[in-house]
């Protein structure tokens, strides 16, 4: 049912006023923030720290002295609000907090959510000619299970994984090209055959998918069990083959991976289908500045909800401690009501989307009336025109929100003002008269256009609702699209239709958020600008990726303009100096101002997160997104309850 402008008004006030009561906005205050933060961690010997101490929980479990269980120089962590507490147990939901989202990688990022910095890497080298990094590990790092590691870690993940067609029959983007040759048992060398400089920042990002505990997964390779041995194996665990074994196990979804040993703070204990239980690892390999291990939080358990809406009404009414990922700007109202009411406190952050809504055309549908509308500008200009994105905001974000175009975060160093506003004036006039220019008509006086032919002209946009206020955006475009003319069908579906649908080409019109856009990840994943990666969440140009990824192996050649577009991010991806690559990254963002690939709506917005009021060491306001994984920069390993 369409909401009259009164009524769109009235809702505008009703949410103010709840936000006006409820919200008592926080700025960001990066200079409370530890300097340590955004610096090279510091270890104990260059701190002089040469005491070390353990949660009470392990000592009475005949494990090692803590000085043996730590690396030969423990990495030191500066918490936000001084040295924490030992004890308690946090409650979340799956993805949050400090399961997936918090792995350990070789590289992590800095606050200011730009700069790599090392981790499990003590250090890396780059080439003079950007094909090679040399990785140097941190010595005496180990496994949970007390085993160390080694370079064996990382050459088993991309050499017998990532490489092995059998386990990847398409070969990921990180791998492309590549392979790991061992130094030593601490040292090992990514090499690629064309200039590869900021596979670190692939290395930020992806974390764990970079490495293995080889001397287990081992157990489940062909290239090191029988074949006979091997399919008993997998077979005695209800798997068909060694490579959905694995998969599953790595990410978590079956009971063996309490079996994988991990490097991260805290280690699966039990795995069911309704519940994670995790405890601290006695094996990780930082500490404070006091010289107590981390995390200082010994137990997690982690429930698993697929209803977001549970998972919410969880949130508010105090049964979770730390909640964020399922949860949204419209949910705010509600949370900042329940903090009234339950020991819970609501964070207003802020994601580092540019648009949570991006309306991506598919120039690859297999309709060439509609492709042939989707490469017309005025057809595109002519949508984004038509957007009230001030009225979004207000509706939606509460007026906290910025109007804009798929672009860079204000971080990067490929920011440009002039790219987040490109055609997003609300002028339905001028949207009206591009469609009229174009030819299609309304030919049946029902206030919908058609065809340039008089056939019916009905776009259908599937979408997921998560993560960002999807359903609600789309309903406002929706109305805005069919005020000028066009009539938008909507289809709400599930995850796994998304991929099927997705990667099969089938879909006319779908949204995501507009992340990847900081300079971790825009550098090397310009998905959103180039046709350079085929995937479930981008569906603009599958085909013309596919060509691309594959040397034209599989896919369709693009057109000339398009072909240019991957040219640049080739040039942007393997420029070893800094402003030649801020050059053209620069070009494919001015590229998409310019001619709209993909339509934004509204952005950096402000997103809720929840937590125990008794959980500390949690920023007030920090920046929520993919590209730097959530809460990686804030040091999750370093929160504590004030009661445990």
């Amino acid at each position: 049912m369409r909401t009259t402008r009164l009524q769109r008004t009235r809702y505008i006030t009703t949410l103010a006023l709840l936000w006006t009561l409820a919200v008592l906005r926080v700025q960001a205050d990066e200079e409370s923030w530890p300097r340590a933060w955004f610096e090279p961690v510091k270890t104990a010997g260059e701190l002089g720290i040469t005491n070390f101490s353990q949660s009470p929980m392990l000592d009475s479990r005949g494990l090692p002295p803590v000085k043996d269980r730590l690396p030969a120089d423990p990495v030191v962590v500066v918490p936000l609000e001084g040295i924490g507490r030992y004890g308690g147990m946090a409650r979340v939901t799956r993805d949050e907090w400090l399961t997936y989202p918090n792995v350990e990688g070789l590289v992590a990022i800095s606050a200011d959510l730009s700069t790599p910095l090392p981790n499990l890497a003590e250090s890396w080298d780059i080439s003079p000619d950007g094909r090679s990094i040399t990785i140097k590990l941190r010595e005496g790092i180990k496994w949970s299970d007390g085993v160390l590691l080694t370079s064996d870690d990382f050459v088993f993940m991309f050499n017998d994984l990532l490489l092995n067609k059998e386990y990847s029959p398409v070969t990921p983007q990180e791998a492309r090209g590549g392979k790991v040759v061992k130094v030593s048992d601490l040292v090992f060398r990514y090499e690629f055959d064309e200039p590869n400089p900021l596979f670190v920042n692939m290395l930020a990002n992806t974390a764990n998918r970079i490495y293995v505990p080889s001397h287990f997964y081992k157990n489940f390779h062909p290239d090191y069990v029988d074949r006979a041995e091997l399919e008993d194996r997998i077979s005695a665990r209800h798997f068909v083959s060694w490579m959905a074994f694995i998969t599953a196990c790595r990410r978590q979804l079956i009971a063996e991976s309490a079996d994988a040993p991990t490097l991260d703070s805290h280690r699966i204990v039990e795995r069911t289908p309704t519940l994670v239980r995790l405890e601290r690892n006695p094996y990780y390999f930082k500490i404070d500045p006091a010289g107590q291990q981390l995390p200082y939080i010994d137990r997690i358990e982690s429930t698993e909800v697929s209803n977001q809406e549970i998972i919410q009404t969880m949130a508010a009414t105090g049964r979770l401690d730390f909640s964020a990922f399922h949860l949204k700007t419209q949910n705010i109202p509600l949370l900042k009501l329940g903090e009234q009411t339950e020991d819970i406190r609501v964070l207003i952050w802020n994601r580092s989307a540019a648009s949570d809504v991006v309306l991506q055309m598919n120039y690859n549908y297999p309709d060439a009336r509609l492709t042939d509308l989707y490469m017309d500008h005025r057809f595109r200009e002519a949508m984004s025109l038509a957007l009230n994105r001030e009225e979004m905001n207000d509706i939606i974000y509460f007026g906290r929100g910025t109007p804009s175009q798929v672009t860079a975060h204000p971080s990067s160093s490929m920011f440009d003002p002039d790219f987040v506003t490109a055609y997003t004036r609300y002028d339905p006039g001028r949207a009206r008269q591009l469609l009229d220019d174009m030819g299609l008509q309304d030919v049946d006086n029902d206030t919908l256009r058609e065809h340039r032919d008089g056939t019916s002209l009905v776009i259908t946009l599937e979408f997921v609702d998560r993560e960002t206020p999807k359903a609600i955006s789309l309903e406002l475009v929706s109305q805005y699209w069919r005020d000028v003319g066009i009539d938008l069908r909507l289809r709400l579906i599930d995850n796994s239709l998304q991929r099927e649908r997705a990667l099969a080409n089938r879909m006319q019109m779908t949204v995501w958020q507009g992340d990847r856009n900081t300079d971790i990840l825009l550098p090397v994943r310009a998905v959103w600008w180039a046709p350079v990666s085929s995937g479930w969440s981008t569906v603009m140009w599958n085909d013309w990726a596919r060509w691309y990824s594959t040397g034209g192996e599989i896919g369709t050649e693009p057109p000339p303009d398009m072909r240019q577009l991957q040219v640049w991010f080739d040039q942007m991806r393997t420029a070893l100096d800094p402003a030649r690559r801020i050059e053209f990254g620069r070009k494919l963002l001015k590229s998409n101002a310019e001619n709209l690939w993909t339509i934004g709506t509204v952005g950096l917005a402000p997103h809720p997160v929840v937590i125990s009021r008794h959980l500390r060491g949690v920023p007030e306001q920090g920046v929520w997104g993919w590209a730097h994984r959530w809460t990686m920069p804030y040091h999750p390993a370093t929160w504590y309850f004030d009661n445990p």
